[in-house]
């Protein structure tokens, strides 16, 4: 049990990063009209852990390669491999953006709030996968209770009902680019971990755990920004259109948690990007960290709900393959088992 809330911290690392815990991210794919969304992105959140999980314990995987030729087959394999090295690559520069972001709101230069993440991020990894899973564990739990208790405070002051739009569910759809989007990720971070997974016991704690929590999460969430749905626009970091209400100590707080989301999904990122490029470079991981990370940087220039704003919708289309092919892996590999 407790191996298995071990991996939910990393997968939960892995998933909310700046555009989650922003609310740019959940914004872009669900706002009005999606309970039913939300609901389902859970479901296959939950399938799709389990799936990975299940290949990369049963392989042993110390990156996401043989995990990536078991879903989507020899053929296809080359073609998702360096999709998943410009995916974590970009989405890392998202990450780094995203510090930049955060701190820029305190009048603090954007360079600045981008090198406050680079350097931790390159010392994490000098302990190597262990150092990341420490991390997460320690890290995570403030995330997750930091964020919970600001969107019920704000429900609870603001008199809101949380469940009046649960029977608007036009925008179902939306929960398959959304969970396609976090799929990549799940490969690249779990392939890495495979060698560290002891039991099929620690698989199902951490996919039904992630899953629950991730749902519960955006569903507390999407309520409380389709409250101030007219704000938004206003905003390129939606969670401080909530914070307004709030004193400015709150908003630093916030901002902390953010920023503690930010770092644990550019860390989740760069572990994907480096235990796949030890088999050909030869080097500690944090050497390899520095050597990515500085050719990141000047990237991070294009701003944070720009690299959103196309960077997500294009890879949640591109990923839907690879969705279906998780989905339907508990069914394929029993009829080739039996």
């Amino acid at each position: 049990m407790r191996a298995g809330v071990k991996w939910i911290f990393l997968i939960i690392g892995t998933t909310i990063g700046a555009g989650y815990a922003s609310g740019r991210e959940l914004w872009q794919f669900f706002g009005q009209d999606s309970s039913l969304a939300i609901l389902l992105f859970a479901i296959m959140f939950i399938i799709c852990c389990g799936s990975v999980m299940t290949i990369s314990y049963r392989q042993q995987s110390m990156h996401y390669v043989p995990v990536l030729r078991t879903v989507v087959g020899r053929h296809l394999t080359a073609v998702y491999d360096w999709m998943i090295i410009v995916y974590l690559f970009s989405t890392t520069v998202v990450m780094l953006a995203g510090s930049g972001a955060t701190l820029q709101a305190y009048d603090i230069s954007y360079k600045i709030g981008v090198l406050a993440i680079v350097i931790p991020l390159i010392l994490l990894f000098i302990w190597d996968i262990k150092g990341i899973v420490i991390m997460n564990s320690l890290v995570l739990p403030v995330l997750i209770v930091g964020l919970v208790m600001i969107l019920t405070l704000f429900i609870t002051d603001q008199k809101l009902s949380l469940f009046a739009h649960v029977g608007e569910n036009a925008n179902w759809l939306a929960s398959f680019p959304f969970t396609a989007l976090n799929v990549l990720p799940l490969i690249a971070v779990l392939g890495a971990v495979g060698s560290k997974i002891k039991s099929r016991a620690e698989v199902w704690v951490a996919s039904i755990g992630s899953g629950l929590l991730l749902g519960s999460i955006s569903f507390l969430y999407n309520s409380s920004l389709i409250q101030i749905s007219e704000e938004i626009l206003l905003y390129e970091i939606p969670l401080f259109a909530i914070l307004k209400h709030y004193p400015y100590s709150m908003m630093i707080f916030m901002s902390i948690v953010m920023w503690i989301a930010i770092f644990t999904t550019a860390a989740s990122g760069t572990l994907g990007l480096v235990t796949r490029f030890r088999e050909y470079w030869r080097q500690p991981l944090w050497l390899i960290a520095f050597a990515l990370i500085a050719v990141m940087l000047p990237f991070t220039s294009f701003g944070f709900s720009t690299l959103i704003q196309y960077l997500y919708p294009l890879y949640g289309v591109l990923n839907l393959y690879v969705l279906a092919a998780l989905l339907l892996y508990p069914i394929t590999h029993r009829f080739k088992t039996s």
